[in-house]
């Protein structure tokens, strides 16, 4: 017997009108699941049964394994039964002659041009093992298309996904890294056309997540009457999503480069300019005067900044001077340094904190100071900044499923270590996915996992986006940027960028005269098109209320009636917690 799931509209259809034509759809199921990998006070908490799949399980037949094996074929070298729990819970297992193990495997019809939304639930023989799912498409590639931690005792969820470009039969089965048994449950694969898709995002999820409705109470100051019949207007003067680009000491003296990024961009990360390398190069002789100046040409412009990084745990960026360090001389430079740029640019200056960079690839901190450095660095931070947004920024979660170092499950066992570290419980903490995509980057995969890390109930940003060299960069970059903008749960998106007189990271926007690229006129099509929308206009009604339903931002709220002499006009702030009650303009006349 599955574990009970409410679904939003499984069995409805969702009608959305899309680039000129009506488009039919199952609604895209943001249900994902992170039990398996929660700890608290050191007490895991798992699920003895897996839950119901998403979508009755989408084209995969027996998808519960109630009729046996009916529909899977058994692969060469591959034992399979269908066991039972002491629940009823009906299950595959599948044990396999040598390394990796792999499963029964489903063929299935694949469309061209369909994105599939895939889940399965996932729980191994003994131990821990990473278990990757993998589509074979009809052009005979393999395609990984997401990967978990799965548990023996504990049901664990993968979700993930994939993009079939041709059609033809594919074939999906999943495969573990250890000698284990695998057991599998409750599979779906549900396609998506590219229309499709893009309806979801469009109206599932950025157009309720980016906008809100709130009502306008107009009355006159004199003696609080309604006024009926106004007219009341709303000019969008600031968008209230953050959306940014990392920013070079090279702004500081060439007011072209200030001046385009300035116009675009309402947050910035520099590159490397706050980075420990760049402010103490030598041990003792501290330099802050590039990050001060560049601090205070975005504070000028109103372009807020994110804080990268206070460490970086990758071996290759330490100073040699930091690497010939003993462990109580380390904890000493590192005291000094974490005191020093947290206390300069704490407090407000920086809307966020990536902690200690990247550490689910590296771990120069952890070998010197012990597998509790990540989670103490993070106390100490929130003791001096306890009002910022603490990230944990990490590459190759939301691009890359084959990563085994960031996939989603170790991201979340990582952000619980700190999270269950004394002291740490009332940090803010933020997720932080730098989103380095390569030259076709699996955009189910990157929706699936943002549901996943979804759970952890924090801030998500996308924090360092660029996308590889390559024939369709530019319509690969604008999907990646929707992607993020459309989903519900991302906060803020920061792309890695940054102009050099000697050439950019990965991507560049512009030439050297700072006119757009390709990617570059993508990113101002967006810009334009997140900024721009319709100026609400409405009338009060007899009792001097309108209600509006505006995307998040700063406004002008402008009110005219016959009876003034003047429109009176107001600032007003809309997000997430505004509501139809709680905003009122008073008219004084």
């Amino acid at each position: 017997m599955k574990v009970f799931m409410k679904k939003f509209g499984i069995i409805l259809l969702l009608f959305s009108f899309f680039r000129g034509q009506m488009v039919q759809s199952v609604p895209y199921d943001h249900t994902a699941s992170i039990e398996a990998s929660v700890y608290g006070l050191f007490l895991q908490i798992c699920l003895s049964n897996p839950m119901i799949p998403l979508y009755s399980g989408g084209v995969i037949k027996n998808s519960e394994f109630n009729v046996g094996l009916t529909d899977w074929t058994v692969p060469l070298g591959v034992q399979a039964t269908v066991n039972r729990s002491s629940s009823g819970n009906k299950f595959a297992e599948a044990r396999t002659d040598g390394q990796p193990s792999r499963t029964v495997y489903q063929t299935v019809q694949m469309q061209p041009n369909t994105h599939y939304s895939l889940s399965a639930w996932l729980q191994v023989s003994a131990g821990t093992a990473n278990v990757m799912a993998v589509v074979r498409t009809p052009d005979g590639q393999f395609v990984a298309a997401g990967a978990t931690v799965a548990k023996s005792g504990c049901w664990s969820m993968i979700k993930g996904g994939m993009t079939s470009y041709s059609s033809g039969q594919g074939q999906l089965y999943f495969e573990a890294d250890a000698a284990v048994a695998i057991w599998v449950d409750s599979v779906s694969l549900q396609p998506f056309t590219f229309d499709e898709w893009d309806a979801h995002r469009q109206q599932q999820s950025a157009g309720r997540a980016r906008r809100s409705t709130l009502g306008v109470v107009v009355a006159r100051g004199t003696d609080g009457a309604p006024v009926p019949n106004a007219t009341v207007t709303a000019e969008l003067l600031r968008p209230g999503f953050p959306f940014g680009n990392a920013m070079t000491r090279e702004i500081l003296d060439n007011p072209a480069y200030e001046q385009w990024f300035t116009s675009r961009f309402t947050v910035a990360t520099f590159e490397n300019e706050m980075k420990w390398y760049a402010t103490e190069g030598r041990q003792g002789h501290e330099d802050y005067r590039v990050p001060d100046a560049m601090l205070a040409l975005a504070e000028r412009h109103g372009v807020r900044v994110r804080g990268h990084n206070v460490f970086w745990d990758d071996q290759s960026t330490q100073m040699a001077w930091v690497r010939s360090l003993g462990p109580d001389e380390l904890r000493a430079a590192m005291d000094k340094r974490l005191r020093s740029v947290v206390s300069r640019y704490g407090g407000g200056k920086v809307i966020g904190w990536d902690v200690v960079n990247e550490n689910l690839h590296w771990s120069f901190y952890e070998g010197k100071l012990g597998p509790d450095a990540s989670p103490a660095i993070y106390h100490q931070v929130g003791k001096i900044d306890g009002e910022t947004p603490l990230f944990m920024n990490e590459f190759n979660t939301v691009e890359q499923p084959v990563d085994m170092s960031a996939m989603a499950s170790k991201y979340v066992a990582k952000m619980n270590q700190i999270r269950s570290f004394p002291g740490n419980g009332g940090l803010k903490l933020a997720v932080g996915l730098e989103s380095h995509f390569g030259a076709t980057p699996n955009i189910p995969f990157m929706r699936a996992t943002l549901d996943t890390l979804a759970q952890l109930k924090l801030p998500i940003w996308l924090t360092e986006i660029d996308v590889a060299n390559g024939t369709n960069q530019a319509q690969h970059l604008e999907e990646v940027l929707r992607e993020g903008y459309g989903h519900p749960n991302v906060d803020g998106m920061v792309m890695w960028a940054a102009w050099h007189a000697t050439g950019c990271y990965v991507m560049c926007l512009t030439d050297d005269e700072f006119k757009n690229l390709a990617v570059g006129d993508v990113v101002d099509k967006l810009i334009a098109e997140w900024r721009t929308h319709p100026v609400a206009a409405a009338t009060t009604d007899a009792d001097g209320v309108v209600e509006l339903d505006l995307a998040h931002g700063e406004y002008n709220v402008t009110v005219t009636h016959p009876s003034l002499v003047s429109s009176a006009v107001r600032t007003l702030t809309v997000d997430a917690s505004s509501s139809s009650s709680e905003n009122a303009i008073d008219i004084r006349v």
